[in-house]
């Protein structure tokens, strides 16, 4: 049900991924009739202008299209700019809607002036019984390490709406109120690590973010990267290296970069070597150069 006054305004980002797109309006047009909702698809930089037919298909849906790639952070955020609703709906485009339950993220959205944002239950696609999200635990002091809660399990019952430490990247519902306050996702990562400092930003001025099974998707996981591929390889190195030098403080700063430089960095080049898998050691190589002459520009800022 769109609306001219959305309750929602429901944000994915399309590159080269039309398929995946359809497949995702369809689930959410063909399962939420509760709340009103606009539905903005920024296609970012796709080959062929995929903006075009995704338009023609769907002629009810606000389709932005960028003529280059703006990364995760700067699609949404072309999106973020045009969206009319109170609360945003961040959602992947390699996501399928369920269950027409998002009135009730609304409703513990709202429970609280203290609640920034919260991310549903996620399955994984391939098997739908499985949990691949359901919260994530806080990053370790130095290894910058965290553990998602419940991947793997099929016992959705042992996850009970909670307090998270950061939102999930693929499903995010917020409030616009908190984004006009925060600012919008951080461009300077373009792929990886942006939502954790989006979430940063978010707790370090007081507000919670939360997990909550009421409403849930299915996520395919990796579709536009994919997994282990050099670009993944490129933008994991670089950003784990670039969040660490802006958000942690003093001692944590120098222990955290010396372990993701002498241990992890040297590790994942060489391990990725021995499997035969030049391209991708060279971009963990490339990705580890490349957070210097970023952390070199902030200094000048």
């Amino acid at each position: 049900m769109n609306s001219a006054q959305p309750d929602i305004s429901v944000i994915t980002v399309n590159y080269n991924g039309y398929h995946d797109t359809c497949e995702f309006i369809d689930s959410w047009v063909n399962t939420v009739t509760s709340v009103p909702y606009e539905i903005i698809v920024v296609d970012n930089g796709s080959t062929a202008n995929e903006g075009l037919l995704l338009q023609q298909k769907y002629p009810s849906v606000h389709v932005i299209r960028s003529e280059q790639n703006l990364g995760f952070a700067g699609g949404n955020n072309l999106g973020i700019k045009s969206a009319k609703g109170n609360y945003l709906f961040l959602l992947n485009n390699d996501t399928l809607i369920v269950k027409d339950t998002v009135y009730l993220l609304i409703k513990r959205l709202l429970s609280s002036k203290g609640i920034a944002g919260i991310s549903p239950l996620i399955l994984n696609y391939t098997e739908p019984h499985t949990i691949q999200f359901a919260g994530y635990t806080p990053l370790s002091s130095i290894t910058l390490r965290n553990r998602t809660i419940g991947r793997g399990s099929r016992d959705k019952s042992c996850y009970p709406a909670r307090k998270t430490s950061y939102l999930h990247g693929a499903a995010m519902l917020l409030k616009k109120q908190v984004i006009d306050q925060i600012g919008l996702i951080p461009e300077e990562y373009f792929l990886y690590y942006e939502e954790l400092e989006w979430c940063t930003r978010m707790t370090a001025e007081g507000y919670e973010l939360w997990y909550d099974p009421a409403f849930e998707i299915w996520h395919k996981d990796g579709s536009s990267s994919g997994k282990g591929s050099p670009l993944q390889c490129y933008y994991l190195s670089r950003n784990r290296l670039l969040y660490a030098y802006r958000n942690l403080p003093g001692w944590r700063l120098y222990l955290a970069l010396l372990y993701q430089l002498v241990i992890v960095c040297p590790k994942n080049i060489i391990t990725a070597w021995s499997k035969g898998q030049k391209k991708a050691a060279k971009a963990h190589r490339e990705g580890t150069k490349a957070f210097f002459k970023l952390r070199n520009k902030d200094k000048q800022l």
